[in-house]
Order: structure tokens, then C-alpha cells, then sequence
């Protein structure tokens, strides 16, 4: 025997911590999953998408751009499509984002007469120039955001949303 026998209280102690840490861990493991899993994740292909619109085809000349891709959200997997105005600056190609930094209403080029060569959002009258930057004195206040752009045999390809750096 033991030189220092376990008492009642004390393995009554013993199990229920042990018991107590079984619960905890079954409790955590999931939210820890939950967390780490997205990052252990492989991605799927680039993140680019490719869209129907040439790139000899663009001028200086805002167009609007529709592409679709998949996304997946937990078990359900649905196609959304978005869009884009694209133009060529010089040899750089541009796309930006029509969505109103003020309420997130759809931004027009050319839709209003009285500025035919600024975007134009009709919700709340507010206007962006063509490089997105917003004009002082409507409501938005901050430029349309920018998309990164890429070519693939001779198609615009369009990634993901960043921040305007033509401002």
C-alpha cells in the first residue's frame, strides 16, 4: 500500500476535475476546428476570373464588364454574378468597382446629363471622375474601389476588390 492513501473527498476531487476536462476539450475542439480549418484549406485554381471582354476592345472609354464565379458558403454553393467598369488608361487596363462608397448603391458612367464623363450614382446624386475618385461636395466620401486586373490570351481577368491607388 501507499504511503499516503487517497481519501474520499479527494478522489471524488480527482474525478470530477478529469470529468470536468473531458467536457472542456469536447466543448473546445469544435470552435478551435472552426477556426483553424478555413486556414488549412487548399484554394482552388487563381483568384482571378476570367471575363467575355477583350482587351483590344477596350478604349478610354468606361465599359461595364459582367463576370460570374462560384462561392461556397458552408453546404451551399451558388453562382454570383458581379460586374466591373473597365478602361484602358494609356497601356494600363483599369477596373473599378460600381458599387457607391455611400449606401452601396450601383454607380452609372455617364448617367447624369449634366456630367456625361463622371460616374454617377442615383440614389443620393453623388459622383466619382473617371479614375473614382469622389467629387467634393456629393455624399460619397471615399473613392469606388478598384479590382486587380490581369490578361489571359488576349481576355481581361478580373481579381479581387483592393483599395483605389488611382487617387
Amino acid at each position: 500500500m501507499s504511503k499516503n492513501p487517497v481519501s474520499r473527498r479527494q478522489f471524488l476531487g480527482y474525478t470530477l476535475t478529469g470529468i470536468g476536462g473531458f467536457m472542456a476539450a469536447g466543448m473546445l475542439m469544435p470552435m478551435v476546428r472552426f477556426a483553424v480549418d478555413p486556414v488549412l484549406q487548399k484554394k482552388d485554381g487563381g483568384d482571378f476570373i476570367v471575363t467575355a471582354q477583350k482587351v483590344s476592345e477596350l478604349t478610354n472609354e468606361p465599359v461595364r464588364v459582367d463576370f460570374s464565379f462560384e462561392q461556397v458558403d458552408g453546404w451551399y454553393t451558388s453562382e454570383v454574378t458581379n460586374s466591373a467598369w473597365v478602361y484602358k488608361d494609356g497601356d494600363t487596363v483599369i477596373a473599378l468597382s460600381p458599387v457607391c462608397k455611400h449606401l452601396g448603391c450601383t454607380v452609372n458612367w455617364a448617367g447624369d446629363s449634366a456630367h456625361p464623363e463622371q460616374f454617377f450614382c442615383p440614389c443620393h446624386l453623388g459622383r466619382y471622375e473617371k479614375n473614382g475618385k469622389n467629387v467634393a461636395g456629393t455624399p460619397p466620401l471615399g473613392p469606388l474601389d478598384q479590382y486587380e486586373v490581369s490578361e489571359k490570351d488576349g481576355f481581361v481577368m478580373i481579381g479581387k476588390t483592393i483599395a483605389n491607388e488611382l487617387v
